[in-house]
C-alpha cells in the first residue's frame, strides 16, 4: 500500500509544474490579457492542430492535463486538443529509449500518432465549422467560479489554489487505480489486452483510455515483447493520453462535449490499430 502512495504522489509531483504555470497562464489571460489573447487565439486557431499534435509528441507528461484545462478557458480549440491527446506519448518513449529500440523505430511510432492527431484534429475543426458549431468561448472566469479559487486575490495565489485542487484530485484518482491495478495484477491486464484475438486493437484502445501511466506501460511492454500487434499498440497508444482526460472530465462540465472528444480519439486508435493489422504493417 506504502508503494501505492509513494507512486500516486510521484505521478502528482511530475505534473505540478505544468500545472501551476497553465493556470498562471490562464489568470494572466483573464486578469491582464483576455481580449488581446481571445483575438489572437482565434487568429492562430486553425493550425492549432498541427501546432498542437507537433508540441503533443514532445515527452513532457504534464503537456496533455495543460491541454484540458486550456480548452476548459476556451484558448485552445477541440481540434487542437484532441491532436495534443493523440500525439502524446505518455511512458511509451522512455520505454522504448530505455529498452535500446532502434531510433528510425521510435520515430516511425512517433510520426504516426502526430500525424493521425493533426489529421483528426483538422477535421474535427472543419466539422465544427462546418456546422457552424465554433469553438467555445473564454470560459475561465467561470472556471474560477466553479472551483472557487478565490481570483480576486491575485493571480498567483488563485492559481496555486487551482493547482492543489486539481493535484488533490489527480493523487486521489492515481491512487485508486493503483489500488485496483495492485488487486487485478499487471500480468492479468497484460493477459486481457493480449487475449483478444481479432478485437485486440479495441480492447487495446480501452486499456489505453486508463488514464494513468501503467496503460502505457503495459502497452509497450506487450508490444516490445511480441505479444500484440502493431496496429494493437498503435490503437492503445493513440487512444492514451495520460491524465488529459482525467483533467478534462475535471475542468469542463460538458460532459457530452467531453464524452465527444473520447470517443473521437478512442475511434481514432481503433481505425489506424485495425488498418495496420488490415495491411499486415510491423514496425
Amino acid at each position: 500500500m506504502l508503494d501505492i502512495i509513494l507512486d500516486a504522489l510521484l505521478d502528482t509531483a511530475k505534473l505540478l509544474p505544468f500545472l501551476f504555470l497553465t493556470y498562471l497562464l490562464l489568470e494572466f489571460i483573464e486578469h491582464k490579457a483576455a481580449e488581446k489573447t481571445t483575438a489572437l487565439a482565434a487568429k492562430a486557431g486553425k493550425l492549432g492542430p498541427a501546432v498542437g499534435g507537433l508540441l503533443g509528441a514532445v515527452p513532457q507528461c504534464g503537456f496533455s492535463a495543460s491541454a484540458a484545462s486550456l480548452y476548459a478557458g476556451g484558448v485552445i480549440s477541440a481540434g487542437t486538443l484532441i491532436a495534443i491527446f493523440i500525439s502524446t506519448s505518455d511512458e511509451m518513449l522512455p520505454i522504448m529509449i530505455s529498452e535500446q529500440v532502434a531510433a528510425p523505430r521510435i520515430l516511425a511510432i512517433l510520426g504516426i500518432k502526430v500525424t493521425c492527431g493533426i489529421a483528426v484534429g483538422f477535421l474535427v475543426d472543419f466539422i465544427r465549422r462546418f456546422y457552424k458549431k465554433a469553438n467555445h468561448k473564454e470560459q475561465i472566469a467561470h472556471i474560477c467560479e466553479e472551483e472557487h479559487c478565490h481570483c480576486e486575490r491575485g493571480i498567483f495565489l488563485s492559481s496555486l489554489i487551482h493547482t492543489a485542487q486539481i493535484a488533490f484530485f489527480i493523487f486521489a484518482f492515481s491512487f485508486l487505480i493503483g489500488v485496483a491495478i495492485h488487486f487485478i495484477g499487471e500480468e492479468n491486464l497484460s493477459a486481457f489486452a493480449a487475449s483478444a484475438g481479432i478485437f485486440t486493437p479495441l480492447v487495446a484502445g480501452l486499456v489505453g483510455l486508463i488514464p494513468n501511466c501503467a496503460s502505457s506501460v503495459v502497452l509497450t511492454q506487450l508490444f516490445l515483447s511480441g505479444v500484440i500487434s502493431t496496429g494493437a499498440m498503435l490503437a492503445g497508444l493513440i487512444a492514451n493520453s495520460g491524465v488529459g482526460l482525467l483533467i478534462l472530465f475535471r475542468v469542463h462540465k460538458n460532459w457530452k462535449s467531453n464524452l465527444l472528444i473520447t470517443a473521437t480519439v478512442y475511434g481514432a486508435g481503433i481505425v489506424v490499430g485495425i488498418l495496420f493489422d488490415l495491411i499486415g504493417i510491423v514496425i
